[in-house]
């Protein structure tokens, strides 16, 4: 029964009672309706699913399918040039966007298509040719594309220059005289190039600018500069001057990922991304006080930023400007003077391509000319530095390339030619020479010749160790009592023999070094039977038995890293060496140290650093004294020193008031802005430093304010105790301490190579004063040391893996720099432990 409500006239209610005929007609009523919506609602949600399809999921689809399409197939590039002989050349073409410039590129472009498709191998795997741009000539730069299937990449090897160009060769010419718009074509090149350089000015609207070079400097940058590039990064600019003119571009500021392989900028000394005009690849950091800087041989420049990596770098700024082209006539020259200096053209800018250089040097008769290169780099890939086919420098009919630390050479009368000569791909820093006559009878007064022409103090002759280059001090000689001499002649340090290394050069200080047969040597030269090794018992004092045996996995060993969950890896020096080998990962936690940002190409004996070389280097400065002792960063709250440089007979030097730290600096006299200042908030020395022997010669210091790391301010790593640092290591030792002996502190950090000398010897020659908490680096012949004002500053040797770890702190010495004196260190290995104690780090 269903109720009605009508509109009574009563007011009362009205009931109607239905039929069985009225009843079925509503029930189908509400069918159709529950129909109804069902069906609406049904295709409401087919639509919805049809646009979320569409607009969502698709492009997915097809860019998953685009991107498995890439994984499966394999793209070569070629890129290069062709000459339009007689084809006159009209500015328009200049801008790929004009009409002049779409008809003959599309001309040219159809009679690659066709030359292209005679050869059936590269018609099948042939996707496209494009011309990107045009220079004065008429010079078209071109770039072509091939694709070619994972089923069929046993057939890329076919895929040559070579081929492609006889194609092109024996083609273009014929093919440019049948087209519409007739061309003589000469000239053609093509070399394999990145394909991700490869651009459509003509269709890009992307990340493509044209760039034109005055007497007046321009600015370009990198996208996104100075934050961050964005991911996948195309860029490409295109850089024209005036006839006549070159193009400088200098880089002030430049940041891309370290890894050229995935992000890079690429700079041609042409419009074309063939290797054949490559003037440079760089990634990396640079450092302000060396920034790179290129020049062009001619008027056009291309510069590509690529990237690929998922961690962004700032990018670079550019600046650049049109300058006078160099060329025989404007490099080189007559140099008579009996002194002086040249260079290769606009060192240290890089050096352009294409360019030939002589200088003749002519002194008086009976002189001769001793030329002494500062600086040399002259690298090119591929290029054997033997031959030097490539970029070089001639003198005395003799070829020099690459990148060498010396070179000396003398002339064999009063005059001298130096040539100098680079092609037209990749170019370098280049050299800076210095040169003067010399009396043939007496070519280094009161020092020892060389045979490579460098003049060397005398006593480092027949001091054991290469001083000249060529090992022509080294010969000869009559060795002193507390040196071995080598089958060769050679005189080496005793502690130079039986350490597992060729110190001689012909192995005789290794020879008779090792045991007999069926027995082991231990790290300190016992022998005992090869039967103990690896027995999970500790038989050697050193436990050198046990290291590196798998077998003795849970054998703490003097040499064995322990873990953080106590177990220890026998392994020779396996913290942050990049390998995990503890099974919690603890050996390379708290590795993002020793490493620096920048990258780069006087403490006594040594030579000015450079901006962020060293970028653990801390000065201290007390009250208005200026600099006073060196620290270390080892964390962004915490810094490495010398205790004595607070222990003092005052007391007022233990007041953290009276410190101020400069973390990032390089010279003393200037503002840098890069400099943090930090106000130390504890001073904490080691609680058995003793004042008269400098044993526990170490302090940690608390900031107030934490650093914030940067490209110059960056902590060193901590050596572990197990951490082994071999006799005869190059180590480097930095500060601003004086350059002599008595002498002026320096005002530029300073950095020197020192090596670190045996135990043995060490506690010989110091008369017993060393104990096992210090170890000594430098060289026993004298001339390179640390020295006053040095103290608390690190003694840093890099690792296999490319990490520096501070192996001491410049502790003491009996003077600087002399004979038999080496510099006494605070050994960091004893004392990691207390270090973690106090800091956590």
């Amino acid at each position: 029964m269903s109720t009605v409500f009508k509109h009574a006239r009563n007011g009362n209610e009205n009931v109607v009672f239905l039929t069985e005929e009225r009843k079925s007609a509503s029930k189908l009523k509400k069918t159709g309706l529950v129909v109804g919506g069902v069906v609406v609602v049904l295709v409401l949600a087919a639509v919805a699913g049809f646009l979320i399809w569409w607009f969502a999921v698709k492009p997915k689809i097809l860019q998953q399918k685009k991107a498995l399409e890439m994984i499966s197939q394999r793209t070569i590039v070629f890129s290069g040039d062709m000459k339009l002989v007689d084809a006159p050349y009209k500015p328009e073409y200049e801008d790929p966007k004009s009409m002049e410039f779409r008809e003959t590129a599309e001309t040219l472009q159809d009679i690659l298509n066709k030359t292209i498709s005679e050869d059936a191998f590269l018609k099948k795997y042939y996707n496209r040719s494009v011309i990107s741009a045009f220079s004065n000539g008429v010079v078209a730069y071109h770039w072509i594309r091939f694709d070619f299937p994972s089923s069929d990449l046993e057939l890329l090897p076919k895929l040559t220059e070579e081929r492609l160009l006889e194609n092109l060769r024996r083609g273009v010419r014929l093919e440019g005289k049948r087209s519409m718009q007739a061309f003589t074509i000469t000239d053609v090149t093509a070399s394999i190039t990145d394909p991700r350089m490869a651009r459509n000015p003509s269709a890009s609207t992307d990340c493509f600018f044209k760039l034109e070079a005055t007497s007046s400097i321009k600015i370009f940058t990198s996208p996104g500069y100075p934050n961050q590039y964005p991911p996948q990064t195309r860029c490409q600019w295109q850089i024209r001057a005036p006839e006549g003119k070159a193009i400088l571009i200098k880089f002030p500021f430049f940041y891309v990922q370290d890894s050229c392989s995935s992000d890079y900028v690429y700079i041609f000394d042409s419009l074309s991304t063939s290797a054949a005009h490559a003037i440079t690849q760089y990634c990396g950091h640079r450092p302000p006080t060396n920034p790179l800087e290129v020049i062009s041989s001619g008027n056009l420049m291309l510069v590509n930023l690529i990237t690929d990596s998922p961690i962004q770098r700032p990018g670079f700024e550019a600046r650049y400007s049109a300058i006078p082209i160099v060329t025989a006539q404007t490099c080189g020259g007559l140099l008579t003077n009996e002194s002086g200096t040249f260079t290769s053209p606009h060192y240290p800018s890089f050096y352009p391509p294409m360019v030939d250089c002589n200088w003749t040097i002519s002194v008086p008769i009976g002189m001769k000319i001793r030329v002494k290169f500062t600086m040399f780099r002259l690298k090119e890939p591929g290029v054997n530095i033997r031959v030097c086919s490539k970029d070089y420098v001639q003198i005395n009919g003799t070829k020099y390339c690459g990148e060498r630390s010396s070179l000396a050479l003398n002339s064999n009368s009063n005059t001298m030619l130096i040539t100098f000569h680079s092609d037209g791909s990749y170019t370098d820093k280049g050299f800076r020479a210095q040169y003067k006559a010399y009396d043939p009878q007496n070519p280094c007064p009161g020092q020892f010749t060389c045979a490579t022409g460098f003049c060397i103090s005398k006593e480092l002759q027949c001091d054991g160790w290469n001083d000249c280059g060529d090992m022509s001090d080294e010969k000869k000689c009559q060795c002193e009592d507390d040196h071995f001499v080598c089958a060769n002649g050679i005189c080496k340090p005793k502690y130079s023999v039986c350490d597992q290394v060729n110190d001689c050069g012909d192995n005789s200080d290794e020879k008779g070094c090792t045991c007999g047969k069926n027995q082991l040597r231990c790290g300190d030269g016992t022998c005992l039977p090869q039967t103990v090794k690896c027995n999970g018992k500790k038989d050697c004092t050193d436990g050198s038995d046990e290291a590196s045996c798998k077998e003795s996995l849970g054998m703490c060993t003097d040499f064995t890293f322990t873990c953080g969950n106590g177990n220890c890896v026998n392994k020779l020096n396996a913290e942050c060496d990049k390998v995990t080998d503890c099974s919690d990962g603890s050996d390379e936690k708290g590795c993002d140290c020793g490493q620096r940002p920048y990258k780069h190409n006087r403490i006594v004996g040594g030579q000015n650093a450079d901006v962020g070389e060293w970028p653990w280097q801390v000065s201290l400065h007390y009250q208005t004294s200026g600099h006073v002792c060196g620290a270390s960063i080892i964390s962004n709250k915490w810094l490495l020193s010398a205790a004595h440089c607070f222990m003092t007979g005052d007391p007022v030097y233990r007041e953290t008031e009276n410190w101020m730290t400069y973390s990032g600096m390089n010279d003393q006299q200037r503002e840098e802005n890069t400099v943090q200042m930090r106000e130390l908030k504890t001073i904490i020395t080691h609680s058995d430093y003793n004042q008269m022997t400098f044993d526990n010669d170490i302090a940690v210091l608390e900031l107030k304010e934490p650093l914030e790391f940067t490209s110059t301010v960056h902590p060193v790593c901590l050596p572990s105790s197990s951490h082994v640092f071999p006799p005869g290591m190059p180590c480097w030792v930095t500060g601003w301490g004086a350059l002599r002996e008595a002498g002026i502190t320096a005002f530029v950090l300073q950095k020197a190579m020192v090596k670190i000398i045996n135990d043995s010897v060490c506690d010989s020659i110091t008369e017993g004063q060393v104990t096992s908490r210090m170890l000594c680096s430098g060289f026993l012949t004298g001339g390179v040391d640390a020295c006053q004002g040095d103290s608390g500053g690190p003694l840093v040797c890099l690792s296999e893996a490319n990490i520096w770890f501070q192996c001491g702190i410049v502790s003491w010495g009996e003077g600087c720099a002399r004979r038999n004196k080496p510099g006494v260190y605070t050994r960091l290995t004893k004392f990691r432990q207390w270090i973690q104690e106090h800091t956590q780090v």
